[in-house]
């Protein structure tokens, strides 16, 4: 596929609108993530790495908390709307962490409380955002849009964490939060200019809000529900790379900017992997086990690696693993649901991957300080490992049914060239003219 087609989402306005706009959210929020874990572990604790794991899970915890009522919203309201309100709320909540920071009256159970607000906007925020990518393009860019939102989450990945550790260091951590506030105007911005009358249809009714619905249709279906666990045990252990590489960080003895290079060395690999996966035209459910025994490989070789620049490189290999699982599940989750529901699907959906986090930050922190970090990274390698066997174990049980059916079918045709074989053969003239024959040679 040419590159042209890799980004072929981009010819939709709304969408290039919305794509350049959520880049420049993303690489504030990605500076914030790096501030915030960084701001836990050195200034407001001494290393305490479960602190720092905890901060992370009220983050998250919200978004399984409340699912009943995001269900209700997503596929209910304008989604646009939803967007303004949810990302001024989220600027206003990194301002003021900021300026708390300057003033220098930030406590540990300050920036708890904080965490838990921002938590809540996100929980609505976050299903908004994945369910808006369908209102701005049609079908056939679905997946390449999908895949591309996941490109720009990436590329912000990549610049953000290094940016915010040469920032921590050079205006201080204050002043991180406030230029993430200033990034969600410009995605307020975006909103404000897209073309309203090319925004895609949907329909909307009292039965938009119904959960049970939504429940009772994903109850049916088994690779979703396999989906979603591969994605909750990722999100509990695999993606929290901030957690276990900030403690690794500390663990080799690196500054603020080690950490901001681990973080970046895992967001090359990520790029690599969103952009592999936006190269697609379809995903499947195979590609999605496999990377996850991918995951599995590289974090636990990680787990070995001697030395700080040794264990940096191979954070590209288990960030290019661990956004292609996931991005492939993303993509798989959007095409493979029907666009009625999508939006409480996705809710549920996201649920599960937010959902891990609050139960393994806390556990790989945990680990860490009581077993040591690599502990905790060999946990994390363990874990995707038992993932990808369940997978695996699904697409063979799934597939033996199907080997059985083919194996009647033959046996049956088989059956029935065998019967054929044993019947006499029709004279040469029945097979000419299809009339039957008498054994005296005139017709029947």
């Amino acid at each position: 596929m040419s590159g042209a087609g890799m980004f072929r989402a981009l010819a939709v306005y709304n969408f290039r609108v919305w794509f350049f706009g959520a880049l420049v959210s993303s690489l504030g929020g990605w500076m914030q993530t790096t501030a915030m874990s960084w701001v836990v572990l050195t200034e407001l604790t001494h290393g305490n790495a479960s602190a720092m794991g905890l901060t992370t899970a009220l983050q998250f915890a919200p978004a399984l908390i409340l699912i009943p009522v995001t269900g209700r919203v997503v596929d209910r309201f304008d989604r646009r709307t939803l967007l303004f309100v949810t990302e001024s709320l989220l600027g206003t909540i990194a301002l003021t962490i900021g300026i708390l920071l300057i003033l220098n009256v930030m406590t540990l159970p300050l920036m708890l409380c904080c965490a838990v607000v921002a938590g809540t906007a996100m929980a609505f925020e976050n299903p908004v955002r994945q369910a808006f990518v369908a209102d701005l393009v049609a079908g056939e860019f679905t997946v390449n849009a999908v895949s591309l939102s996941s490109v720009q989450f990436n590329m912000a990945r990549l610049a953000g964490p290094a940016l915010a550790g040469v920032l921590i260091a050079v205006v201080g951590s204050g002043w991180v939060f406030v230029l993430n506030a200033a990034t969600f105007l410009v995605l307020i911005v975006a909103l404000a200019v897209m073309r309203t009358e090319e925004l895609l249809p949907r329909h909307r009714d009292a039965s938009s809000a119904n959960m049970h619905a939504a429940l009772t249709y994903l109850r049916r279906r088994s690779d979703l529900i396999l989906l979603f666990s591969i994605v909750f045990v990722s999100s509990a252990f695999a993606v929290n790379f901030a957690v276990y590489a900030a403690a690794m960080a500390v663990h080799f003895h690196e500054p603020a900017w080690g950490f901001g290079l681990l973080t970046s060395c895992y967001a090359v690999g990520s790029l690599t992997g969103a952009i592999f996966v936006a190269r697609q035209r379809t995903v499947a459910l195979r590609r999605i086990v496999a990377f996850t025994f991918v995951v599995a490989a590289a974090v636990g070789f990680s787990a070995l690696m001697p030395n700080f620049w040794v264990y940096a490189a191979v954070c590209a290999l288990c960030g290019y693993a661990i956004v292609t699982q996931l991005a492939n599940a993303n993509a798989y989750m959007q095409t493979h649901t029907d666009p009625a529901i999508r939006g409480r699907a996705l809710v549920i959906y996201l649920a599960f991957f937010t959902g891990g986090t609050p139960f393994g930050a806390p556990l790989l922190g945990w680990a860490a300080d009581a077993w040591g970090p690599r502990s905790a990274v060999a946990l994390v390698g363990a874990a995707a490992l038992a993932s990808a066997l369940v997978g695996l174990a699904w697409l063979v049980a799934r597939r033996r049914p199907r080997r059985s059916e083919r194996s009647r079918l033959v046996r049956r045709v088989d059956a029935r060239y065998a019967i054929g074989a044993l019947r006499p053969r029709r004279p040469r003239e029945e097979a000419s003219t299809g009339h039957r024959l008498r054994d005296d040679g005139g017709p029947a």
